[in-house]
């Protein structure tokens, strides 16, 4: 059983920059891939990003050199780096870990454990 907490989010003017940061307890860290997935009002869940075990990171085309994923195993924490907001991000995001570590996998279905969500929002 693996807990997270997501931290970070807020408000943003467009163009600004956040760092969300979401925390693990629970459960050995190191094997789970680690996900961002973000729910904008009306749409359905979209992934975002992941990040595996040893730290290979996974991009959605939608974020590709906007956003940055990275993982501190000794802090139990995944960070995810985003860069050039645009009001089109806003979005509640959420983190979520996925067993299989030898999966790398954007598609919410894969994950077991999440978040309880954090808001982002910004503004034009």
């Amino acid at each position: 059983q693996l807990q997270l907490v997501e931290s970070g989010g807020g408000s943003v003017q467009s163009g600004g920059s956040l760092r969300l940061s979401c925390v693990a307890s629970g459960s050995t860290f190191d094997w789970y891939t680690i996900g961002w997935f973000r729910q904008a009002p009306g749409k359905e869940r979209e992934g975002v990003s992941c990040i595996s075990g040893s730290g290979v990171p996974t991009y959605a085309d939608s974020v590709k050199g906007q956003f940055s994923i990275s993982r501190d195993n000794a802090k139990t924490t995944v960070y995810l780096e985003m860069n050039r907001l645009e009001p089109e991000d806003t979005a509640v995001y959420y983190c979520a870990a996925d067993r299989n570590f030898l999966r790398w996998s954007i598609e919410s279905a894969d994950y077991e454990y999440w978040g309880q969500g954090i808001q982002v929002t910004v503004s034009s």
